[in-house]
């Protein structure tokens, strides 16, 4: 006897390096990405980290007062929501059949220099799905982004299934992930940077990008029993380059971080992708969300394997305004009846 069956489909992840904070070029090289991407079969085609225009890599090896001309250069390439560059964004993944994953640096649309690391997925019709902002900026991140909230901390219904998404260090955050998985999340998006050097080369331990990332995606797999498409930025020359034209020591500190990684990983936390490090390229992996049912049997931290008599969480979903504004009708006590009216008994 059949029963129901749950969605199944192919997803990639692009590992790619932005065309250096050249917002359109960018969007270029994402169309022609996109398009191979579908040719290959994904239904599901997923950026990485701010990919437009560019990561902010000069916050990680740069001294504040040498940062001001790239912070300019970001802000004039970012993209606003919405806009012509959105459009452009929707028209990609509807002219390619595909929900479209997309890591961005937005502009803020009060803040002359407000920023946010953001990521948006589009759905094959057109349309913007979802707007998720960065918690919390990471590190040296601060100098460039400001603190997301948790207006969107929620997978989307689509027809593969429930999609959520965290950027980078918020794979760290075992609540954050933890809130997605408890609102129904299947497939987990998981975007970071194309490098993050954390000390000069050989000045002790640096920061392990590529076991990072392999430790987090597997981690949240195993734990949640979901899929996780895995993709990291690409780094390429030019941006290295155009950084080191300020300070050419940052070039040996690029040269001796470890690589960023892309793959895609099933609900036991191993891959079902071929693996990425460093090098630009799409891996494809083949999801089947029933795969989550019989693992779930064993470990499920949203159901049966879990105290909510014990442990409860909070989410404040509530968007963080800048200002509430109360017009003039709101709070204003009943004008007094007049002395006739109040005579009369009305």
């Amino acid at each position: 006897m059949s029963g129901d069956s749950f969605p199944a489909f192919r997803a990639a992840a692009v590992q790619a390096a932005s065309c250096f904070l050249d917002r359109e070029a960018t969007l270029s090289k994402l169309e022609s990405l996109a398009a191979e991407a579908a040719r290959g079969g994904a239904r599901l085609v997923v950026f990485p980290e701010s990919f437009i225009p560019a990561f902010p890599l000069w916050n990680l090896v740069l001294a504040p007062v040498d940062q001001h001309a790239f912070f300019r250069a970001l802000y004039e390439q970012a993209v606003a929501i919405p806009s012509v560059h959105t459009e452009r964004l929707a028209a990609c993944a509807q002219r390619e059949g595909v929900y479209l994953s997309v890591g961005v640096t937005e502009r803020s649309q009060v803040s002359m220099g407000g920023l946010y690391n953001t990521n948006l997925l589009f759905s094959p019709t057109g349309g913007l799905l979802h707007r998720h902002r960065k918690l919390v900026p990471t590190w040296a991140e601060k100098l460039t982004w400001a603190a997301g909230d948790a207006s969107q901390l929620r997978p989307v219904e689509t027809e593969l299934g429930r999609i959520g998404t965290l950027i980078c260090g918020e794979n760290t955050n075992p609540l954050a992930r933890y809130a997605l998985l408890a609102q129904g999340e299947q497939v987990h998006i998981s975007t970071y940077p194309p490098a993050w050097p954390s000390r000069r080369r050989g000045d002790g331990r640096n920061y392990d990008l590529t076991r990072s990332i392999e430790i987090r995606a597997a981690a949240h797999a195993f734990e949640g029993k979901v899929f996780n498409i895995v993709a990291a930025g690409a780094l390429d020359a030019a941006t290295v380059g155009a950084i080191a034209r300020v300070d050419p020591s940052v070039e040996d500190i690029f040269a001796g971080a470890p690589p960023s990684v892309s793959m895609i990983l099933d609900p036991s936390g191993e891959p079902c992708s071929k693996r990425l490090e460093g090098e630009e390229g799409i891996v494809y992996g083949d999801i089947d969300i029933a795969e989550s049912i019989e693992a779930k049997q064993i470990h499920d931290v949203i159901g049966q394997y879990q105290r909510f008599d014990l442990f409860s969480l909070r989410v404040d979903q509530r968007p963080q305004q800048p200002i509430v504004l109360i017009g003039e009708d709101e709070g204003r006590a009943p004008t007094p009846p007049s002395a006739a009216e109040d005579a009369r008994g009305e």
